[in-house]
């Protein structure tokens, strides 16, 4: 146990990198691992890390959830280290509670770092969480990326999420906290098997007798990482050379496209379809299939809220007219996770497609480089019915049209570089 803590903390400190911030937020809700993380930051706060911000996310789902908080509060206030509780209270009772539960969760706490200063969030998954979400995944057939479990960091709200002890084993975080004698909450939900990670945990100590652990599943995870590194870096350099971004849309050229080995084509289309259509997750294998036999063929396609317009030499990857529609915002915010619309301060203007009715009222559209699918689906500024501007099709009046850069899918990152 004596190097036990030592060893950990100079693990925490090489996965949060020689850029570490000088204010690290910590997602700590009362359990085991996030308490023993916030206990060994803490200690490495004394000795030179970065200064500490808890937060505690109040899901508002079990009575016990309030004091578990007020746990972590009085810890904290021992150790002086500022402490936030945040409610949960928007949840409408549809849909799948823990996946509604998890997005709250990260994306309260990312409003919270942007408003508090604060540029990343350490959580606490370990190679437990890692081998759970391995064995979920394969019990799913999942490929490469899906077995490659989860990231050890990756970007939401402008926010650095990071995961220091993805590679620390629950129980030695557990021995951290038992040494120093601090007590952890236990969500009951955590032992119901009408949960499925919880299903995948006695699955994993099923197999622990075949010498199949959590270190072990955790370390499968993380070679099939590394490869999906290097197959990653595959599809940038084919991106450079077969596609450019052209006023949001990806165009290909397609005689470039047809030496590129299938695998890397799929995963070029879906980065592109991630990108603009700014879904959460890629469309399903099968689905990508049948697009790339469409697309082979020379057909035009839609596949989740993009569409896939085919000529003899090129393609064209747009947005969808039909998955923006009824999407609006406010001058200067972002519309359709990926434009902003700047101009003239005007009342009651509001950002939405220009659409069809809209396309009629642009005289300069054949000066603009997209065809008319592409710029039915673009932004415009409104002011009740009538058209105000539409920078893309070349009604300016006064007003720009800013791409933005999609955080975690950005494929005009990835064909610049």
């Amino acid at each position: 146990m004596t190097d036990l803590p030592a060893r950990l903390r100079q693990q925490i400190a090489g996965a949060i990198g020689a850029d570490r911030p000088d204010r690290l937020g910590v997602a700590v809700s009362g359990g085991s691992d996030s308490l023993a993380l916030l206990t060994l930051l803490n200690d490495w706060r004394a000795t030179g890390g970065p200064d500490l911000h808890a937060v505690t996310v109040d899901h508002g789902l079990r009575p016990e959830a309030a004091e578990e908080a007020r746990m972590v509060g009085n810890l904290c206030e021992g150790w002086t280290i500022p402490h936030t509780t945040l409610h949960w209270t928007d949840w409408d009772g549809t849909g799948n509670l823990p996946d509604a539960a998890r997005r709250a969760r990260y994306r309260l706490m990312a409003e919270w770092a942007m408003e508090t200063g604060i540029p990343a969030i350490a959580v606490a998954h370990t190679a437990d969480d890692q081998a759970e979400t391995f064995l979920m995944r394969l019990s799913r057939a999942a490929g490469l990326d899906g077995l490659s479990a989860m990231a050890p960091r990756w970007q939401q709200g402008g926010i650095t999420f990071l995961r220091p002890v993805l590679n620390a084993a629950r129980e030695d975080l557990r021995e951290v906290l038992r040494a120093r004698g601090i007590t952890w909450a236990d969500d009951p939900t955590n032992a119901d098997p009408a949960y499925e990670r919880v299903r995948a945990r006695q699955v994993l100590e099923t197999l622990a007798p075949l010498g199949i652990e959590a270190a072990t599943l955790a370390e499968v995870a993380g070679n099939l990482a590394d490869a999906r590194h290097v197959i990653d870096g595959q599809v940038a350099f084919a991106a450079r050379n077969v596609a450019r971004i052209e006023a949001g849309d990806v165009l290909v050229d397609r005689t470039a496209l047809a030496r590129i080995e299938p695998e890397i084509t799929r995963r070029l289309l879906q980065k592109a379809i991630l990108w603009i259509s700014g879904a959460d997750y890629p469309p399903r294998g099968l689905a990508l299939k049948r697009l790339m036999r469409a697309i082979d063929a020379g057909d035009s396609a839609t596949l989740h809220g993009c569409r896939f317009v085919t000529r003899a030499e090129s393609l064209r990857i747009t947005r969808e007219e039909h998955a923006v529609a009824g999407f609006t915002a406010h001058p200067g915010d972002i519309w359709d996770g990926r434009w902003r619309l700047s101009g003239p301060e005007t009342r009651n203007a509001v950002i939405a497609a220009l659409g069809e009715n809209g396309l009629r009222h642009c005289p300069d559209r054949r000066n603009s480089a997209l065809p008319a699918a592409s710029l039915r689906a673009s932004p415009a500024v409104w002011q009740g019915q009538t058209l105000l501007a539409a920078p893309l099709a070349g009604l300016e009046n006064g007003w720009t049209a800013e791409l933005v850069r999609r955080e975690n899918h950005d494929f005009a990152a990835l064909i610049s570089h």
